[in-house]
Protein backbone atom coordinates (compact mmCIF):
# COMPACT_ATOMS: atom_id res chain seq x y z
CA UNK A 1 0.00 0.00 0.00
CA UNK A 2 1.09 3.49 -0.89
CA UNK A 3 0.95 5.92 2.02
CA UNK A 4 0.12 9.52 0.79
CA UNK A 5 1.63 12.60 2.53
CA UNK A 6 -0.34 14.84 -0.25
CA UNK A 7 -4.20 15.08 0.25
CA UNK A 8 -5.96 12.36 -1.02
CA UNK A 9 -7.35 13.29 -4.53
CA UNK A 10 -10.68 11.49 -4.95
CA UNK A 11 -13.32 10.60 -7.44
CA UNK A 12 -16.83 10.72 -6.64
CA UNK A 13 -19.46 8.39 -8.47
CA UNK A 14 -22.55 9.26 -8.35
CA UNK A 15 -23.84 13.29 -8.50
CA UNK A 16 -27.36 12.35 -6.85
CA UNK A 17 -28.59 14.04 -3.22
CA UNK A 18 -26.18 12.21 -1.22
CA UNK A 19 -23.39 12.39 -3.72
CA UNK A 20 -23.28 16.20 -4.11
CA UNK A 21 -23.19 15.99 -0.24
CA UNK A 22 -20.32 14.15 -0.03
CA UNK A 23 -18.76 15.93 -2.86
CA UNK A 24 -18.90 19.32 -0.25
CA UNK A 25 -18.01 17.85 2.26
CA UNK A 26 -14.92 16.78 0.38
CA UNK A 27 -14.27 20.33 -1.32
CA UNK A 28 -14.78 22.45 1.74
CA UNK A 29 -14.88 19.79 4.89
CA UNK A 30 -12.51 17.42 5.08
CA UNK A 31 -9.39 17.80 5.61
CA UNK A 32 -6.39 15.22 4.29
CA UNK A 33 -8.51 15.07 0.91
CA UNK A 34 -9.42 17.09 -1.86
CA UNK A 35 -12.20 16.53 -4.68
CA UNK A 36 -10.59 16.15 -7.75
CA UNK A 37 -13.71 14.70 -10.16
CA UNK A 38 -17.26 13.90 -10.30
CA UNK A 39 -18.86 11.11 -12.41
CA UNK A 40 -22.18 10.62 -13.28
CA UNK A 41 -24.06 8.73 -16.20
CA UNK A 42 -26.40 11.50 -16.74
CA UNK A 43 -25.59 13.60 -19.07
CA UNK A 44 -24.65 17.11 -17.83
CA UNK A 45 -25.23 15.91 -13.79
CA UNK A 46 -21.27 16.08 -12.81
CA UNK A 47 -20.23 18.77 -14.95
CA UNK A 48 -23.55 20.64 -13.28
CA UNK A 49 -21.32 19.94 -9.61
CA UNK A 50 -18.09 19.88 -10.79
CA UNK A 51 -18.99 23.28 -11.49
CA UNK A 52 -20.75 24.70 -9.08
CA UNK A 53 -17.75 23.41 -7.00
CA UNK A 54 -14.60 24.64 -8.73
CA UNK A 55 -13.38 20.74 -9.81
CA UNK A 56 -11.87 20.29 -12.73
CA UNK A 57 -13.08 17.19 -13.68
CA UNK A 58 -16.21 15.49 -15.23
CA UNK A 59 -16.91 12.52 -16.15
CA UNK A 60 -19.84 10.79 -18.08
CA UNK A 61 -18.12 7.34 -18.58
CA UNK A 62 -17.43 6.37 -15.22
CA UNK A 63 -14.48 4.00 -15.95
CA UNK A 64 -12.73 6.79 -17.78
CA UNK A 65 -12.24 8.23 -13.79
CA UNK A 66 -11.39 4.76 -12.76
CA UNK A 67 -8.27 4.95 -15.05
CA UNK A 68 -7.44 8.21 -14.33
CA UNK A 69 -3.78 8.24 -12.75
CA UNK A 70 -4.32 11.54 -10.72
CA UNK A 71 -7.20 9.36 -8.78
CA UNK A 72 -6.28 8.16 -5.62
CA UNK A 73 -9.67 6.88 -4.30
CA UNK A 74 -13.12 6.60 -5.76
CA UNK A 75 -16.00 7.84 -3.27
CA UNK A 76 -18.98 5.52 -4.56
CA UNK A 77 -22.65 7.38 -3.91
CA UNK A 78 -24.09 5.62 -7.45
CA UNK A 79 -27.79 3.61 -6.64
CA UNK A 80 -27.13 1.03 -4.01
CA UNK A 81 -27.40 -2.14 -6.61
CA UNK A 82 -24.07 -0.95 -8.39
CA UNK A 83 -22.13 -0.23 -5.51
CA UNK A 84 -20.54 -3.67 -5.74
CA UNK A 85 -19.91 -3.36 -9.00
CA UNK A 86 -18.17 -0.42 -8.63
CA UNK A 87 -16.22 -1.32 -5.53
CA UNK A 88 -14.75 -4.60 -7.51
CA UNK A 89 -13.70 -1.91 -10.16
CA UNK A 90 -12.29 0.49 -8.40
CA UNK A 91 -9.87 -1.92 -6.42
CA UNK A 92 -8.88 -3.39 -9.34
CA UNK A 93 -7.80 -0.16 -10.77
CA UNK A 94 -5.62 0.48 -7.56
CA UNK A 95 -7.86 3.20 -6.13
CA UNK A 96 -8.77 3.13 -2.22
CA UNK A 97 -12.70 2.89 -1.94
CA UNK A 98 -15.28 4.24 0.25
CA UNK A 99 -19.24 3.31 -0.59
CA UNK A 100 -22.40 4.45 0.72
CA UNK A 101 -23.92 1.22 1.94
CA UNK A 102 -25.05 -1.02 1.19
CA UNK A 103 -21.80 -2.11 -0.18
CA UNK A 104 -23.64 -4.90 -1.70
CA UNK A 105 -27.24 -6.72 -1.82
CA UNK A 106 -25.66 -10.50 -2.39
CA UNK A 107 -23.55 -12.04 0.25
CA UNK A 108 -21.62 -13.53 -3.02
CA UNK A 109 -21.06 -9.78 -4.05
CA UNK A 110 -19.93 -8.85 -0.77
CA UNK A 111 -17.45 -11.48 -0.94
CA UNK A 112 -16.23 -10.77 -3.96
CA UNK A 113 -16.16 -7.11 -2.96
CA UNK A 114 -13.62 -7.59 0.33
CA UNK A 115 -11.93 -10.14 -1.62
CA UNK A 116 -10.80 -7.22 -4.87
CA UNK A 117 -10.04 -4.59 -1.82
CA UNK A 118 -7.58 -7.09 -0.12
CA UNK A 119 -5.62 -8.01 -3.41
CA UNK A 120 -5.69 -4.70 -4.49
CA UNK A 121 -4.19 -3.86 -0.88
CA UNK A 122 -6.81 -0.66 -0.91
CA UNK A 123 -8.79 0.48 1.72
CA UNK A 124 -12.28 -0.76 2.03
CA UNK A 125 -14.43 1.64 3.75
CA UNK A 126 -17.64 1.42 3.89
CA UNK A 127 -20.43 4.46 4.69
CA UNK A 128 -21.84 3.69 8.34
CA UNK A 129 -22.11 7.02 9.64
CA UNK A 130 -23.51 6.42 12.82
CA UNK A 131 -20.46 4.85 14.16
CA UNK A 132 -18.93 8.43 13.33
CA UNK A 133 -21.61 10.13 15.66
CA UNK A 134 -20.24 11.12 19.16
CA UNK A 135 -23.37 9.77 20.81
CA UNK A 136 -22.91 6.43 19.64
CA UNK A 137 -19.25 6.24 19.39
CA UNK A 138 -19.23 6.85 22.99
CA UNK A 139 -22.06 4.15 23.56
CA UNK A 140 -19.95 1.69 21.31
CA UNK A 141 -16.77 2.42 23.15
CA UNK A 142 -18.17 2.09 26.43
CA UNK A 143 -19.64 -1.44 25.52
CA UNK A 144 -16.60 -2.54 24.06
CA UNK A 145 -14.53 -1.35 27.17
CA UNK A 146 -16.84 -3.27 29.12
CA UNK A 147 -17.84 0.00 31.48
CA UNK A 148 -22.03 -1.58 30.59
CA UNK A 149 -21.19 -5.41 31.73
CA UNK A 150 -22.83 -7.78 29.55
CA UNK A 151 -25.00 -6.96 26.86
CA UNK A 152 -28.58 -8.38 27.46
CA UNK A 153 -30.84 -6.08 25.38
CA UNK A 154 -30.70 -3.87 22.33
CA UNK A 155 -32.34 -1.27 20.31
CA UNK A 156 -31.82 0.56 17.01
CA UNK A 157 -34.39 2.31 15.31
CA UNK A 158 -34.44 4.78 11.91
CA UNK A 159 -37.89 7.07 10.93
CA UNK A 160 -36.92 8.96 8.17
CA UNK A 161 -38.63 12.08 7.67
CA UNK A 162 -40.81 11.45 4.35
CA UNK A 163 -41.95 9.40 1.99
CA UNK A 164 -41.69 11.23 -1.27
CA UNK A 165 -42.02 9.13 -4.00
CA UNK A 166 -42.89 5.29 -3.38
CA UNK A 167 -42.94 4.62 -6.75
CA UNK A 168 -38.54 4.76 -6.75
CA UNK A 169 -38.13 2.47 -4.02
CA UNK A 170 -36.62 -0.74 -4.57
CA UNK A 171 -38.43 -3.52 -2.92
CA UNK A 172 -36.87 -4.40 0.23
CA UNK A 173 -35.03 -1.20 0.58
CA UNK A 174 -35.87 -1.09 4.51
CA UNK A 175 -33.79 -4.12 4.41
CA UNK A 176 -31.10 -3.40 2.50
CA UNK A 177 -30.61 0.46 2.44
CA UNK A 178 -32.33 1.72 5.86
CA UNK A 179 -32.04 -0.65 8.87
CA UNK A 180 -28.75 -1.98 7.45
CA UNK A 181 -27.43 0.83 9.52
CA UNK A 182 -29.15 -0.13 12.49
CA UNK A 183 -27.99 -4.38 12.35
CA UNK A 184 -24.27 -2.85 12.44
CA UNK A 185 -25.17 -0.77 15.26
CA UNK A 186 -26.72 -3.74 17.28
CA UNK A 187 -23.86 -5.75 16.25
CA UNK A 188 -21.47 -3.50 17.53
CA UNK A 189 -23.63 -2.78 21.00
CA UNK A 190 -22.91 -6.74 21.62
CA UNK A 191 -18.95 -7.08 20.37
CA UNK A 192 -17.56 -10.64 19.88
CA UNK A 193 -21.30 -12.25 19.97
CA UNK A 194 -22.97 -13.75 16.72
CA UNK A 195 -26.33 -13.31 15.54
CA UNK A 196 -28.41 -16.57 15.42
CA UNK A 197 -31.90 -16.24 14.87
CA UNK A 198 -34.10 -13.13 13.04
CA UNK A 199 -37.76 -12.44 12.63
CA UNK A 200 -39.07 -9.95 11.18
CA UNK A 201 -42.47 -8.05 10.47
CA UNK A 202 -43.45 -5.70 8.10
CA UNK A 203 -46.06 -3.72 6.45
CA UNK A 204 -47.07 -0.55 3.97
CA UNK A 205 -48.73 1.49 6.92
CA UNK A 206 -47.58 5.03 5.25
CA UNK A 207 -48.49 3.88 2.16
CA UNK A 208 -51.03 0.69 1.72
CA UNK A 209 -51.88 1.56 -1.61
CA UNK A 210 -48.24 0.47 -2.74
CA UNK A 211 -48.00 -2.49 -1.06
CA UNK A 212 -49.62 -4.88 -3.99
CA UNK A 213 -46.06 -3.15 -5.66
CA UNK A 214 -43.61 -4.58 -3.00
CA UNK A 215 -43.23 -1.29 -1.05
CA UNK A 216 -42.94 -1.80 2.53
CA UNK A 217 -42.22 0.87 5.06
CA UNK A 218 -42.76 -0.15 8.28
CA UNK A 219 -41.17 -2.85 10.13
CA UNK A 220 -39.85 -4.09 13.56
CA UNK A 221 -36.84 -6.95 13.44
CA UNK A 222 -35.67 -9.31 16.40
CA UNK A 223 -32.46 -10.12 16.74
CA UNK A 224 -31.30 -13.35 19.17
CA UNK A 225 -27.81 -14.05 19.77
CA UNK A 226 -25.34 -16.45 20.66
CA UNK A 227 -24.36 -15.17 24.13
CA UNK A 228 -28.66 -14.89 24.57
CA UNK A 229 -29.08 -11.30 24.12
CA UNK A 230 -31.64 -10.12 22.34
CA UNK A 231 -31.76 -6.84 20.23
CA UNK A 232 -34.47 -4.97 17.92
CA UNK A 233 -34.36 -3.02 15.26
CA UNK A 234 -37.76 -0.99 13.71
CA UNK A 235 -37.85 1.54 10.71
CA UNK A 236 -40.74 3.74 9.16
CA UNK A 237 -40.66 5.71 6.31
CA UNK A 238 -42.18 8.93 7.77
CA UNK A 239 -41.88 10.79 10.74
CA UNK A 240 -44.07 13.52 10.41
CA UNK A 241 -41.07 15.41 13.33
CA UNK A 242 -38.25 14.96 11.53
CA UNK A 243 -35.70 12.31 10.81
CA UNK A 244 -35.23 10.11 13.90
CA UNK A 245 -31.97 8.03 14.79
CA UNK A 246 -31.70 6.60 18.41
CA UNK A 247 -30.31 3.44 20.04
CA UNK A 248 -30.29 1.92 23.53
CA UNK A 249 -28.10 -0.99 25.01
CA UNK A 250 -29.08 -2.23 28.16
CA UNK A 251 -26.24 -4.64 29.90
CA UNK A 252 -25.65 -6.08 33.28
CA UNK A 253 -24.12 -3.16 34.53
CA UNK A 254 -26.43 -0.44 33.46
CA UNK A 255 -27.62 0.95 30.26
CA UNK A 256 -26.43 3.39 27.47
CA UNK A 257 -28.40 5.65 25.01
CA UNK A 258 -27.05 7.36 21.87
CA UNK A 259 -28.89 9.56 19.21
CA UNK A 260 -31.69 12.46 19.12
CA UNK A 261 -34.00 13.61 17.02
CA UNK A 262 -32.97 17.71 17.57
CA UNK A 263 -30.57 19.73 15.38
CA UNK A 264 -29.45 21.59 17.88
CA UNK A 265 -30.12 22.05 21.61
CA UNK A 266 -32.24 25.32 21.40
CA UNK A 267 -35.36 25.19 23.26
CA UNK A 268 -37.85 27.70 22.15
CA UNK A 269 -39.98 29.13 24.76
CA UNK A 270 -42.34 31.34 23.47
CA UNK A 271 -46.34 32.05 22.73
CA UNK A 272 -46.74 29.92 21.42
CA UNK A 273 -45.48 26.65 23.30
CA UNK A 274 -42.00 25.12 24.23
CA UNK A 275 -40.50 23.70 21.08
CA UNK A 276 -37.29 22.07 19.76
CA UNK A 277 -35.65 22.07 15.73
CA UNK A 278 -35.56 18.86 14.50
CA UNK A 279 -33.98 18.00 11.57
CA UNK A 280 -35.54 17.07 8.68
CA UNK A 281 -32.72 14.90 6.66
CA UNK A 282 -30.15 12.63 7.76
CA UNK A 283 -27.47 15.10 5.93
CA UNK A 284 -28.57 17.59 8.62
CA UNK A 285 -28.69 15.17 12.02
CA UNK A 286 -25.69 13.99 10.92
CA UNK A 287 -23.61 15.87 9.45
CA UNK A 288 -20.57 15.95 11.63
CA UNK A 289 -20.44 12.04 11.90
CA UNK A 290 -20.42 11.93 7.62
CA UNK A 291 -17.50 14.55 7.70
CA UNK A 292 -15.88 12.23 10.12
CA UNK A 293 -16.25 8.83 8.40
CA UNK A 294 -14.34 10.49 5.29
CA UNK A 295 -11.86 12.04 7.63
CA UNK A 296 -11.21 8.66 8.63
CA UNK A 297 -11.00 7.53 5.08
CA UNK A 298 -8.67 9.91 4.07
CA UNK A 299 -6.75 9.63 6.90
CA UNK A 300 -6.44 5.64 6.82
CA UNK A 301 -5.07 6.00 2.98
CA UNK A 302 -2.47 8.06 4.30
CA UNK A 303 -1.12 6.18 7.50
CA UNK A 304 -2.34 2.81 6.55
CA UNK A 305 -5.00 2.43 9.07
CA UNK A 306 -7.88 -0.12 9.23
CA UNK A 307 -11.08 1.82 8.66
CA UNK A 308 -13.79 1.26 11.69
CA UNK A 309 -16.59 0.35 9.31
CA UNK A 310 -14.80 -2.28 6.96
CA UNK A 311 -16.12 -4.73 4.09
CA UNK A 312 -16.85 -7.29 6.38
CA UNK A 313 -18.90 -5.30 8.83
CA UNK A 314 -20.70 -4.32 6.00
CA UNK A 315 -20.97 -8.27 4.98
CA UNK A 316 -21.77 -8.97 8.76
CA UNK A 317 -25.05 -6.68 8.67
CA UNK A 318 -25.88 -7.57 4.95
CA UNK A 319 -26.52 -11.02 6.22
CA UNK A 320 -28.55 -9.83 8.91
CA UNK A 321 -30.43 -8.21 5.97
CA UNK A 322 -30.95 -10.76 4.07
CA UNK A 323 -32.23 -13.11 6.95
CA UNK A 324 -35.15 -10.09 7.43
CA UNK A 325 -36.22 -10.75 3.69
CA UNK A 326 -36.26 -13.99 3.83
CA UNK A 327 -38.30 -13.71 7.19
CA UNK A 328 -40.93 -11.92 6.04
CA UNK A 329 -41.15 -14.03 2.72
CA UNK A 330 -42.20 -16.86 4.95
CA UNK A 331 -43.40 -15.16 8.03
CA UNK A 332 -40.71 -17.53 10.39
CA UNK A 333 -37.79 -16.91 12.02
CA UNK A 334 -34.72 -17.34 9.75
CA UNK A 335 -31.38 -19.46 10.96
CA UNK A 336 -28.72 -17.54 10.07
CA UNK A 337 -26.04 -19.16 8.10
CA UNK A 338 -29.28 -21.94 7.14
CA UNK A 339 -30.51 -20.26 4.38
Amino acid sequence: MTFHLQPVRVGLIGAGRMGSFHAENLAYRVPGAMLAAVADPQPGAAEKLASKLGVAKAYSDLHALLLDPEIDAIAIAAPARTHAEWVIAAANAGKHVFCEKPMAITLEEADRAIAAAKRAGVVLQVGFNRRFDAGFAAAIAAVKAGENGTTQLSRSLTRDPALHDPSRIPQWTIYLETLIHDFDTLLHFNPGAKPVEVYAIADALVRPDFKDHGLLDTSVVTIRFDNGAIAIAEANFQAVYGYDVRGEVFGSKGMLQAGHITSSNCVRYSASGISMETSRMDSDLLREAYVAEMTEFARCIRTGETPRATGEDARNALEIALACIESVKHNLPVKLGAR
